[in-house]
């Protein structure tokens, strides 16, 4: 698989861009978004109009809880009212105490809660947050995914993109299989970035691995476009990705 990124900056939001050799039939261009929790959508959606993907996709995390969802729906509902969106279903999501999954659906977005389609020559799945949305104070630890949907996605024929919110499923769950691609976030970028590492992540816990950028070639964790806190950022700016796959 070929790689290759390179980064731009348009305000507080940083641009990568990969370009992934996968052999398939016509070229594809997506837009990969996470964590977005309630930001202000203006500017997402001004790179979007610069970069006219084919498809949207989202890690998990574009609502914050049972009080703080609506901009997230509305942000689901407009983007895919422009282009084809397809998302899973991060932690937050499961903290909301209406049916979000309901209400996702109905912006018009695909949900990807531990499922997969077929879109345009390739495959792409959501594997859910292992959280039920009362175990959230763990932050050693996330609890394991559906591997029944996981072994079945695998399993498929051709060419593989997973949805994963939880980097840290990669190396326990994900590696070992035949998904070519995991879009990743959850990690923030590690909060505080030093020397091109971050300084703490949920699940992963102080200096952890897996917070930006490619791993292994098969695996890209977004910095995220939103905060689910007050915390302040140190030398990790949000981040827009854009992956060309051909």
């Amino acid at each position: 698989m070929g790689v290759t990124q390179g980064i731009g900056k348009m305000g507080k939001i940083s641009i990568s861009e990969y370009d992934i050799t996968a052999g398939i039939n016509a070229p594809l261009v997506f837009a990969f978004l996470s964590d977005l929790h309630e930001c202000d959508g203006e500017p997402v959606f001004e790179l979007l109009q610069k970069y006219d993907p084919d498809a949207v996709l989202i890690s998990g995390d574009y609502v914050n809880n049972s009080t703080a969802y609506e901009k997230g729906i509305a942000f689901l509902t407009e983007c895919s009212e422009k282009y084809d969106t397809f998302c899973s279903v991060g932690n937050h999501e499961l903290k909301c105490a209406c049916d979000i999954r309901a209400v996702t659906r109905q912006t018009g977005a695909v949900l990807l809660d531990n499922e997969y389609t077929e879109y345009k020559g390739v495959l792409i799945g959501g594997l859910s947050s292992g959280f039920n949305g009362a175990e959230q104070g763990n932050l050693k630890k996330t609890p394991a995914p559906d591997l029944g949907f996981l072994k079945r996605f695998s399993a498929a024929d051709g060419y593989k993109i997973l949805l994963s919110h939880h980097p840290e499923y990669y190396p326990e769950y994900i590696k070992q299989t035949s998904v070519q691609l995991t879009l990743s976030g959850h990690a923030h970028g590690g909060q505080w970035r030093f020397f091109g590492r971050g300084a703490f992540a949920p699940g992963q816990g102080i200096f952890p691995k897996y917070t930006s950028g490619m791993y292994d070639g098969r695996l890209i964790v977004s910095r995220g476009l939103g905060d689910s806190h007050s915390m302040f950022r140190i030398n990790n700016p949000y981040e827009f990705i854009v992956i060309r796959i051909r």
